[in-house]
């Protein structure tokens, strides 16, 4: 892998997510109701406070142990019960799925887009829209070259847009994705009377 992701603004968690495939994946399932940054900077806190990072270790550190990995300040993320369950859910399946190599979701079998795509929704905590983003972000930064993959990601797989962390390669795209964020959250709201 080549890929040289500048997502969370810290140079070491970066390097972590550019490395490796499971911390990326981790980094997309934490990036729920808190900053991007704080979402994709939670593996490199896990990692740090774990001493390790792999799917084994994660999908059979004892509950309770992995909760005070992720209470510990500054917390993983601020809901860090429920989140450190879908991470040892999520590292459960890619060991029992993917033979604990999360990267096999996109490349074992050299599977198009539409199949990355499946791969992904079928994880748990991943839902349809996460799963689009995942894969355009694997197609837009991280090599992914499957066939299809622009279409199977939606509007995230469009060029040149700036809709999720997809597209953050500098701090001025995180600029440009927050203020899509912003402009579509308030899109959303009902307008008052």
């Amino acid at each position: 892998m080549t890929a040289t992701l500048h997502i969370t603004g810290d140079d070491a968690s970066d390097a972590l997510l550019s490395a490796d495939p499971l911390a990326l994946l981790v980094g997309m399932l934490l990036d729920q109701q808190v900053p991007m940054e704080t979402a994709f900077a939670g593996p490199k806190k896990i990692a740090d406070r774990l001493g390790s990072f792999d799917a084994a270790t994660l999908a059979r550190t004892d509950p309770d142990d992995l909760l005070a990995v992720f209470k510990q300040s500054p917390a993983v993320h601020r809901f860090p019960g429920s989140m450190a369950g879908r991470v040892q859910a999520l590292c459960a399946a890619i060991v029992e799925d993917w033979g604990g190599d999360a990267s096999a979701l996109w490349t074992q079998g050299d599977p198009d887009g539409p199949t990355v795509l499946a791969r992904l929704e079928a994880l748990p905590g991943f839902g349809e829209q996460k799963a689009k983003i995942f894969l355009a972000l694997l197609g837009k930064q991280y090599g992914f070259t499957g066939s299809g993959w622009r279409a199977a990601a939606g509007h995230y797989g469009d060029e040149g847009s700036y809709r999720s962390v997809a597209d953050i390669v500098d701090p001025a795209s995180l600029t440009k994705v927050r203020e899509f964020k912003r402009a579509a959250k308030a899109a959303a709201k009902p307008a008052k009377a």
